[in-house]
């Protein structure tokens, strides 16, 4: 386990490659979530990246990565290798090094305020078809450059969020379930049915936020369910949970005029990431003293 300081009145702590420990104050604390940023893809939206990241670092919002930060697709032998989806500065015989490298230059700035990067299909299937992490080097590099520990996740995992009421003992502690994600995303229902496969799959979470499928949306669903109080006994709550789908960074469908994603029928998806805030409040009611708690996400702001 690692304990490390934010520059947010935080600190983090981890168990496992997967499992992620953050420490947070206030009664209104945020993480930024992204996905899907397929950052050395010529066609990706930097200048929007940034703006998202400078917003970040500047309200001083920790930052996760749901998976396929890299592209990575121009490799040796690599059958979807296209070569006007390669930028200039990697166009060499260090291809992956050279990703890596002006990687680590590119978030060097942000690193203070990043919890982790997990795992995305596009960084695993360089891991089975090359034989090397991507991720991890770029991390592991970062790490030494910034001195840092932010963390490699995995293509799913949590975040343990424990918000700490300032000048009292109250703490709330909300779970976040991730997943990369699957499938195509169905043009119609646009990643309904993934997120309520995952009420499904996964028990105890608060928040479950996935990528992958380019969508940016966020719904809430509510549980009937029977808590215990030190005061007030047994009583029913419902419990809401949020359910999120992150944006991607590269727009590939252009004025639709050519292209795999145009060829396949695929639709413009919405640049971006989400914001995800917690608000938690001490409130009295009936002479009971209680915490009120609220969960929502909203897109990056303009």
């Amino acid at each position: 386990m690692t304990v490390r300081k934010l520059n947010l009145k935080s600190k983090k702590m981890s168990k496992g490659n997967n499992i992620h420990i953050v420490d947070l104050v206030g009664e209104h604390v945020q993480i930024g979530m992204f996905s899907d940023l397929h950052w050395d893809n010529p066609k990706t939206r930097l200048d929007i990246l940034k703006r998202d990241l400078e917003y970040c670092k500047k309200n001083n919002i920790p930052m996760f990565f749901n998976g396929d930060t890299f592209c990575l697709m121009q490799g040796r032998g690599d059958r979807r290798g296209n070569k006007s989806d390669i930028r200039p500065e990697h166009n060499n015989a260090f291809y992956f090094d050279s990703i890596v490298n002006t990687a680590v230059d590119f978030f060097l700035p942000y690193a203070d305020h990043i919890i982790g990067f997990g795992q995305g299909n596009h960084e695993t299937g360089i891991i089975k078809h090359q034989e090397t992490d991507i991720l991890q080097r770029f991390v592991d590099l970062l790490n030494a450059k910034a001195n840092t520990k932010i963390e490699v996740g995995g293509y799913g995992g949590w975040i343990v969020v424990r918000q700490y009421l300032e000048n009292s003992n109250s703490t709330k502690t909300w779970k976040i379930k991730y997943f990369h994600g699957s499938g195509g995303g169905g043009i119609v229902t646009k990643g309904a049915i993934n997120l309520t496969r995952a009420l499904e799959l996964y028990e105890g979470f608060d928040v479950f936020t996935m990528g992958h499928i380019h969508e940016n949306s966020a719904r809430t669903d509510v549980r009937d369910t029977v808590v215990n109080h030190s005061q007030k006994g047994y009583y029913v709550e419902h419990k809401y949970i949020h359910m999120m789908l992150t944006g991607t960074y590269k727009e590939e469908y252009g004025n639709g005029s050519k292209g795999w994603h145009v060829e396949r029928g695929a639709p413009p998806k919405p640049i971006g990431g989400r914001i995800l805030q917690f608000t938690v409040k001490r409130v009295q009611k009936d002479n009971v003293r209680a915490i009120e708690s609220h969960i929502d996400s909203i897109k990056f702001p303009l």
